[in-house]
């Protein structure tokens, strides 16, 4: 639901915006990291240079990604923004082939390709490529990717991230402050609540996220992430009325047929692990 939240702040600026999310998500964070008494453990890595060099690049990624996805959610692209994270399971699969070197089996070269029909579909249709969504996908790609090295765990990883972006954050919102241009204690009592609750609505997806992990499936973790772009598309297309004809849902059929492929394809070899791994021990008893 987070374009339904942004939507209601429209009036601000996507970049002011994205700076007070990152000041009151750094607040809401560093409140969780106090009362479930991680700080220490997050002070001794903060100390580390190797660790600071890693969350600045993802501060880095993660900012790009949050505007944007602001800009586009206020200047009417939430389905790009939905074409954004379906592409990108799949770019993160290119990104470990091409970083890591990681090997693909064919199925999941299958769903690679048909992916990138898919957004030649949509380049085609719109006469240009869709950069929004591309953005979107290749900034949190490569956020994974730095965060697969990285030490900390996810909220007190963010709230390194977040204390990283702070300073830039903070000077760009005083300067707007002091120009008269601050949309803070200036357009109403609700304006200033939604502001401030970004910080939660950034900090809450986390804490549920890591809580379910522990107690559901990685396939399951896996198909359940599909439910939010599903839902931009959705509030994209019935709630906002934005364009979507035959075309698009061309390029979109075949992303799905994508994302159906690369996700049959993890079941079907998460099945074969589970074999193995019950497989061994019992011709390990009886060798």
């Amino acid at each position: 639901m987070f374009p339904v939240y942004f939507k209601w702040l429209q009036h601000v600026a996507a970049l002011q915006l994205v700076g007070h999310r990152i000041v009151w998500s750094f607040v809401a964070l560093a409140g969780v990291v106090l009362l479930s008494r991680q700080a220490r453990a997050l002070a001794a890595h903060a100390r580390s240079s190797r660790v600071l060099a890693l969350y600045a690049a993802a501060a880095g990624l993660i900012g790009v990604n949050w505007l944007v996805f602001v800009w586009a959610v206020n200047s009417d692209h939430v389905v790009e923004t939905s074409l954004g994270y379906f592409i990108t399971p799949l770019v993160s699969v290119l990104i470990g082939v091409l970083v890591l070197r990681e090997r693909l089996r064919r199925s999941q070269w299958a769903a690679v390709l048909i992916a990138a029909a898919g957004v030649l579909q949509l380049t085609a249709s719109h006469g240009a490529p869709p950069w929004i969504a591309l953005a979107l996908a290749l900034s949190f790609g490569l956020y994974g990717l730095v965060k697969k090295k990285a030490p900390l765990a996810a909220v007190p990883g963010l709230t390194l991230e977040t204390a990283i972006l702070m300073p830039p954050a903070v000077a760009y919102l005083l300067y707007l402050e002091h120009t008269g241009e601050g949309a803070f204690l200036r357009h109403g009592a609700l304006t200033d609540t939604l502001l401030i609750g970004a910080g939660a609505l950034t900090a809450a997806p986390l804490l549920l996220f890591a809580s379910a992990a522990q107690r559901i499936p990685l396939s399951l973790i896996g198909i359940l992430q599909y439910i939010a772009p599903s839902l931009h598309l959705l509030l994209g297309v019935l709630l906002y009325r934005e364009p979507f004809g035959t075309q698009q849902l061309i390029g979109f059929a075949l992303v799905w047929l994508a994302l159906f492929v690369f996700a049959a394809d993890g079941m079907r070899s998460r099945r074969a692990d589970a074999h193995r791994e019950r497989d061994e021990p019992a011709s390990g008893a009886g060798g």
